[in-house]
């Protein structure tokens, strides 16, 4: 079942982390400090890979299922989106 806004509101932190399943590998979870984090799961190559994407409320619903689809559209191309960002991240870096 697909997350809503009030369902990620009313989610409260546990002692141990609790993930709410958005469907498609996406998923919140929320940690005992009280952070809500964005993650992907996803497999390439037979393994089995987690992409820690951002912070709810910074990155909202839609957000969070747009980024979702980006990076499953370079899973099915063959590309690690967490070596992708990595490498986007280090070209933005050597830029300045």
């Amino acid at each position: 079942m697909a997350l809503s806004d009030t369902a990620i509101l009313n989610t409260k932190p546990a002692d141990k982390p609790v993930k709410r399943n958005n469907g498609d590998g996406l998923y919140l979870l929320v940690r005992p400090s009280g952070a809500k984090w964005w993650c992907f799961d996803y497999l390439l190559a037979r393994k089995r890979k987690t992409l820690n994407m951002d912070v709810y409320p910074d990155v909202a619903l839609e957000q969070a299922r747009e980024m979702r689809e980006d990076a499953r559209k370079l899973v099915a191309a063959g590309i690690d989106p967490s070596e992708h960002r990595k490498a986007s991240k280090h070209e933005a870096v050597a830029r300045q």
